[in-house]
Parts: C-alpha cells; sequence; structure tokens
C-alpha cells in the first residue's frame, strides 16, 4: 500500500502580510506613552484599535490570495 503524499505548498512572500500585527502590537514600548492623544483618548489605546482594522486589512490580501488559488 503506498499512500500518496499531498502535494507540499512553497513559501510565498505574501503571507508575510500576516506577521505584521504581531510584530506592531508585541513591541510594546513603541506605543506605551499617552501622548498624541486623538479626541482625547490615550495613544496607547487608539494605536491598538486602529491595528484592529489594520490587521483586518494585513488579512485581506492572504485572504484573496488563497480565493483566486481555489478557483
Amino acid at each position: 500500500m503506498t499512500k500518496d503524499k499531498p502535494p507540499r505548498r512553497k513559501f510565498q512572500p505574501i503571507y508575510l502580510f500576516l506577521i505584521v500585527p504581531y510584530i506592531a502590537l508585541l513591541w510594546v514600548p513603541f506605543y506605551n506613552r499617552i501622548e498624541p492623544t486623538l479626541l482625547g483618548i490615550p495613544f496607547f489605546y487608539w494605536f491598538q484599535m486602529c491595528w484592529i482594522v489594520l490587521g483586518a486589512l494585513c488579512i485581506l490580501p492572504v485572504y484573496l490570495y488563497q480565493e483566486s488559488r481555489r478557483k
């Protein structure tokens, strides 16, 4: 009995988009400050909230790439 191995996938540079939010948010000393404020919200908080949207935008190209490969 010979089991067929699934084809090995090559690394695609587009997957690097997935590590951008981790790098940005794991480096806490960069955004551990109060100034500048945005509408009275300290930088520490609005920077993290901004990365919710930016994280989704980083995932979008990877998702679109995967969808184009399925067809």
